[in-house]
């Protein structure tokens, strides 16, 4: 199934029917607040997968899911059939056991990140996350997703990513934004960057 852009696949509180894998492109895993605002925890592109909840029958889903770079189709599979393959115990199970592990940790990373660092920060490192899931160096991203995404205003999002584009890191225009030195984004994000690759290189290393 084709991944578009802003789509939702899963709401807190309801039935987990299907799992996702994306192939290309990335979605985003949100916390919805009361309010209905929408703040990441984690990213998750072809490394991986989205749904996790449906490990266990009958239980909803915790957070929600948002398609926000799109990319080669998505494979999708039944949560009936994501179970019973589950409880095989064989490769699929040993390496979406691996990986539920390094997502967790991801999600650790996430939070401490947004707690403690810098907004440029947060941003650089969340572009790294995007670049490295694209096909190109550039892809859409509007001031909107961005305050909504790392939970800043939007006048935030214009200073950090201003002060990013004049340090020539990124190229920032009409909803898009082009890597422009990807070596100089990495020196302005935080470690949360390296150790999130870290933790999920070691799914397909183990």
């Amino acid at each position: 199934m084709p991944l578009k852009l802003k789509e939702q696949w899963h709401k807190p509180g309801e039935a987990v029917t299907s799992v996702y894998f994306p192939e290309g492109g990335f979605l985003s895993i949100v916390t919805v607040l009361e309010d209905g605002r929408l703040i990441e925890v984690a990213t998750v592109g072809n490394e991986g997968m989205v749904g996790l909840s449906a490990l266990v029958e009958n239980v909803p889903a915790l957070s929600g899911t948002m398609v926000q770079g799109e990319g080669a189709p998505c494979s999708r599979m039944s949560a009936v059939a994501f179970r019973r393959e589950m409880a095989r115990g064989g490769v699929f199970s040993r390496f979406l056991a691996r990986y539920t592990q390094a997502h967790m940790g991801v999600i650790m990373l996430s939070t401490a990140c947004n707690a403690v660092h810098a907004v440029e920060q947060r941003l650089a490192r969340w572009l790294l996350l995007a670049h490295d899931r694209m096909e190109g160096d550039e892809f859409p991203l509007t001031q909107e997703f961005v305050a909504m995404m790392l939970g800043v205003t939007r006048p935030t999002v214009t200073l950090v990513a201003g002060t990013l584009q004049k340090s020539g890191l990124i190229r920032y225009h009409r909803g898009r934004v082009g890597i422009l030195n990807r070596t100089g984004l990495e020196s302005a994000s935080c470690e949360c960057y390296r150790a999130a690759t870290t933790l999920l290189e070691s799914v397909t290393a183990g």
